[in-house]
């Protein structure tokens, strides 16, 4: 249900920013505040406080936000409270956050590797994960991990490519393991 909420607030938002032609200066805002509220856990806890009054917490939103996102923001802000989502307001930054990325066709990757690639290394993977996906950029998390022993593992969106030695070493052993002596 959560992810429905986030998406369907995180939709309706991008939404708005496509009519308005806004989609920079929006995912500004939405960052800025998706930033402000990981930074200050006490403004979510008084946003999801069952004592305070919604027009309390709009008051609130309004305080912390007026002059450093536009009035569709905040507007956007008073919905959220008004329908009581503002337990899913960081997933709804999330999802809007996500759209753009798609809309720009920015995509998000990680790779994991045994040791520490090199700048030109990693050059390489990037260029070769553009070549056969549509994006027009990554962003890509280098994770190490010695345990995998050699080759790499490739998260993109919902695809994993593992050729990870370890993997090969496990389904190697999987299958001797089947094989019946006589």
């Amino acid at each position: 249900m959560a992810k429905q909420i986030s998406s369907i607030y995180g939709d309706a938002l991008f939404s708005l920013a496509l009519e308005e032609n806004a989609v920079d200066r929006l995912e500004e805002e939405i960052g800025l505040a998706r930033e402000v509220f990981l930074a200050n856990g006490e403004l979510m806890s008084l946003l999801n406080h069952p004592e305070i009054v919604k027009e309390d917490k709009q008051a609130l939103v309004e305080d912390s936000f007026r002059g450093k996102v536009s009035d569709e923001v905040l507007g956007f802000f008073h919905v959220i409270i008004e329908k009581d989502r503002q337990k899913e307001m960081l997933p709804i930054f999330e999802h809007f956050l996500k759209k753009v990325r798609q809309y720009r066709k920015i995509g998000s990757a990680s790779v994991t590797s045994a040791v520490e690639l090199t700048q030109e290394q990693k050059k390489a993977v990037e260029k070769r994960l553009l070549e056969v996906t549509d994006y027009r950029s990554l962003e890509i998390a280098y994770i190490v991990k010695p345990e995998i022993i050699g080759g790499l593992i490739i998260r993109l969106d919902n695809r994993v490519v593992d050729s990870s030695l370890k993997t090969q070493i496990d389904t190697l052993s999987r299958q001797l393991s089947k094989i019946q002596l006589s």
